[in-house]
């Protein structure tokens, strides 16, 4: 794998057939099945496949929505996904562009019309098409693809001007001109990716976000505010504003593929500055969570759906991202299994140490993990501690494996560890020499998995405090990590006069070698 190669967190994802059944179920797709099915044996269309003004009224029927004053943009999307994806095919010796440039309004070069635009007369026949039963009946991954052909049209829908601009532009006779619209294609992708991006770390990095959903504002302002700014100024708070109202519109065109659950922004809180919609200052306290959850969620939720994060992997792994996901390394061996695991979130590590454990006997995967972690070089204590973390989810059967190392340098303190909290019997006490190697192999892996943090700096506290003298056998300890470890106690240790002992004892332990 190429260094530079983006690499992600790993996510747990839902099996392909859970997967099929949340594309099937998705608004927009049920919608566009029901009309390829309505549309047997035909109906007449206009030049660009759209449907007729008579024929949108009659799929606003079948589709139930006569009552809903967006029934027929719901109904023309539906039909424009169902084109796009081959469940419903034009024909007809009509059909092409010929038939569009002998259409009066009908545009040629492939410019949408406003939903229910009427053409004045049919240009060709739509019928089922060959993708419908594949969809609606076929294996899981055949539906996944479809549904994956169909969220891109939708995506690039969603990152395209909008569309009561276009119309205006050209009721007023002017050619179609993108600069006028304020619109860069590649910005407004990359801009919506970028998003999509940010809802896959979040949900691949914080194990509750896969059913709490994220504030507008916080994901808007993720793109826009610089890392380095500590208090947003008016002129980006007011770009993070106008990225809500542009996010907004976007998820609420996302939203019926199934990638996306959203609670648009509240229609009370947009107002209209300079003739443009824009929403009432939310920045500050929203993104900062200084208000109550209700008041949140009135500028907008999302969160990643188990479909969405399949559908952002997919997308990922297209554009060269490793986008890793839990169970790959199933057949890999415990050296590449240690390895990883600490770059896991929490969950994550569990499941898929949890999935290499089912792939084995528990005797040959405790041998092979206890195999695995022996070593003296700098990653070696970090090993053994995630060997520590998954042996705790193996029973009984393992205890002949970690009887075989206790007298092993480097395995026998973590060896008498899990067999006492095992409640095994006739468990030799350690020597103390290896309690002390366990401690500073045990503080080096804390050191290398979290650097200086609040947890270890609690942890060297209750070591020093409960053992006198500790430094003046820690610093003798033959372990390669024994300066670096006492250093850190030097930096953690919150009384002055202990954290100057660490610091006396790391130069011992330096000056022996």
């Amino acid at each position: 794998m190429p260094e530079d190669r983006p690499t992600m967190p790993p996510v747990m994802l839902h099996t392909e057939a859970e997967l099929a059944r949340d594309a099937l179920s998705a608004p927009l797709f049920v919608r566009a099945v029901r009309l390829a099915r309505w549309a047997d044996p035909h109906k007449p269309v206009g030049a660009g496949g759209e449907l007729l003004a008579d024929e949108l009224r009659e799929a606003v029927k079948e589709l139930g929505l006569d009552d809903d004053e967006d029934g027929p943009g719901y109904a023309a999307e539906a039909w424009q996904l169902a084109l796009d994806i081959g469940l419903v095919e034009v024909e007809g010796p009509e059909n092409g562009v010929e038939a569009a440039e002998a259409a009066d309004g009908a545009p040629a070069d492939g410019t949408p019309l406003a939903p229910g635009a009427d053409a004045p007369e049919p240009a060709g026949t739509a019928r089922p098409g060959e993708e419908l039963p594949r969809f609606a009946g076929g294996a899981p991954q055949e539906v996944l693809e479809l549904w994956l052909n169909g969220l891109e049209t939708v995506l690039a829908d969603a990152a395209a001007p909008d569309l009561a601009d276009i119309i205006d532009q050209l009721s007023e006779g002017d050619e179609l001109d993108l600069d006028a619209l304020d619109w860069n294609p590649e910005e407004e992708a990359d801009f919506l990716d970028g998003v999509l991006g940010n809802l896959y770390l979040l949900t691949a990095l914080d194990e509750e976000t896969t059913d709490r959903a994220v504030p507008l504002p916080a994901l808007a302002a993720s793109m826009i505010v610089p890392d380095d700014m500590d208090e947003p100024t008016d002129a980006v708070l007011e770009v993070v504003s106008d990225a809500m109202m542009r996010l907004d519109e976007q998820f609420r065109m996302l939203a019926p593929t199934g990638i996306v659950d959203y609670r648009p922004v509240d229609e009370e809180l947009i107002e209209e500055v300079d003739g443009e919609g824009r929403v009432s200052e939310p920045e500050r306290g929203i993104a900062e969570s200084e208000v109550d959850e209700e008041d949140v969620a009135r500028y907008g939720m999302v969160r990643l759906t188990p479909l969405g994060l399949y559908a952002v992997r997919s997308r990922m792994l297209e554009a060269g991202v490793h986008a890793p996901v839990v169970g790959e390394l199933a057949p890999a061996d415990a050296q590449t299994l240690l390895a990883a695991l600490p770059g896991f979130p929490d969950a994550a590590a569990r499941a898929e140490a949890e999935q290499w454990l089912a792939g084995r006997t528990v005797t040959d995967a405790a041998a092979e993990l206890l195999a695995a972690a022996r070593g003296d070089d700098p990653e070696a204590p970090l090993r053994r501690l995630t060997c520590q973390q998954t042996l705790t989810l193996v029973g009984p059967e393992a205890e002949p494996a970690l009887r075989a190392v206790l007298a092993d340098r480097h395995l026998g303190g973590l060896a008498r560890v899990w067999l006492v909290e095992h409640g095994v019997d006739q468990v030799p006490e350690p020597s103390e020499e290896m309690v002390f190697w366990l401690t500073v192999d045990t503080i080096a892996a804390q050191l290398a998995a979290g650097g200086d943090s609040e947890e270890l700096r609690e942890l060297v506290q209750g070591l020093v405090d409960r053992s006198a003298g500790f430094f003046d056998s820690v610093w003798r300890v033959e372990h390669p990590a024994t300066a670096e470890v006492l250093e850190a106690m030097g930096r953690l240790h919150p009384d002055k006069k202990t954290a100057k002992e660490a610091r006396k004892a790391a130069f011992k332990a330096r000056s022996r070698h």
